[in-house]
């Protein structure tokens, strides 16, 4: 599928055999075509987390910030305030990215609710100056509001009555951050826990008491935080304990199934054992075990 990546998928399925032929059997992939996609989905993820580095690696047009320019792209938005040393505002859109995620047909809802429907844009200073303001908006026009919530968000609402509601999510997103903004948020965590980017990581995973955001939304955030260099952190945990499609994929891959659950207290450690082999990371293993379990012997680009 991508010619380019011919070689590093070869290196991807000749580590996954030769692990299961030597340190552990992994009979997920026990049949080429098994082998074959989860190598594949490697390589996804793998381009995926290239794309974030590539879309930083140049200078970013202004107009890809604007969400009523007609070209917003918030990916190249988020690079565009780091590269005019923005962090607050690049964090501040890496949680609204999180919180709407990212369906197939774009990100059309980030957008009408970070452009206010083409009438202004609902930025950092503003929104954490006066976050009612947002609100009562949201609650005002959320029927005009288009677009989904991405499939990582999709029990989430926009009715202002919902035990779901905006209001919730960002008023605690705004006091786990504090009133000093996410700069000096992110300082004090390096302060007074070190600079391990896995030890950071896990302090602030556990730490994020943000109302809906469960293990994926906080593992989504916090990976978009560390991509960008808002903070300097990267998972060193999958966090199995709590998750459905990864720990799923784990299991299909170690176990054969995903519903054999004997041995999930093992699952991190033999992650930790595999990627010493395939040195891909953390994130690149959970997303790639999480899509290629939903379809374990015939390759599906997933990209929402």
């Amino acid at each position: 599928m991508w010619p380019k990546r011919l070689d590093e998928q070869k290196r991807l399925a000749d580590a996954l055999h030769a692990y299961s032929k030597t340190k552990r059997e992994l009979p997920g992939v026990e049949t080429e075509a098994g082998l074959d996609t989860l190598a594949m989905q490697f390589i996804a993820s793998l381009r995926r987390e290239d794309y974030y580095r590539l879309v930083q690696r140049k200078p970013v047009d202004v107009r890809k910030a604007d969400p009523n320019s007609g070209v917003f792209d918030p990916e190249r938005a988020v690079a565009y305030h780091m590269q005019n040393n923005d962090v607050e505002e690049a964090a501040w859109l890496i949680f609204l990215m999180t919180e709407f995620a990212r369906p197939v047909t774009g990100w059309r809802r980030l957008q009408d609710v970070y452009g206010m429907l083409g009438n202004g844009v609902w930025n950092w200073k503003s929104v954490s100056a006066n976050p009612q303001a947002m609100i009562d908006w949201l609650a005002k026009n959320w029927k005009s509001i288009g677009g989904k919530f991405g499939n990582h968000r999709k029990y989430e609402s926009l009715r202002p009555d919902s035990n779901r509601s905006f209001e919730k999510i960002l008023t605690s997103y705004l006091k786990w951050i504090g009133p000093l903004g996410h700069r000096r948020f992110f300082a004090d965590v390096v302060r007074d826990n070190g600079n391990d980017p896995g030890v950071l990581f896990d302090v602030l995973y556990k730490g994020m008491n943000v109302a809906t955001f469960g293990r994926l939304a906080r593992f989504d955030y916090l990976s978009l935080a560390g991509r960008y260099g808002i903070a300097p952190i990267e998972a060193a945990s999958a966090y199995l304990d709590t998750a459905t499609g990864p720990a799923f994929g784990v299991r299909l891959l170690f176990l054969g199934s995903r519903t054999n659950k004997n041995s999930d207290r093992h699952l991190q450690t033999w992650l930790d054992e595999l990627d010493k082999d395939l040195n891909v990371g953390m994130a690149v293993m959970e997303d790639a075990l999480c899509n290629w379990q939903k379809s374990p012997t015939k390759f599906i680009h997933y990209t929402g």
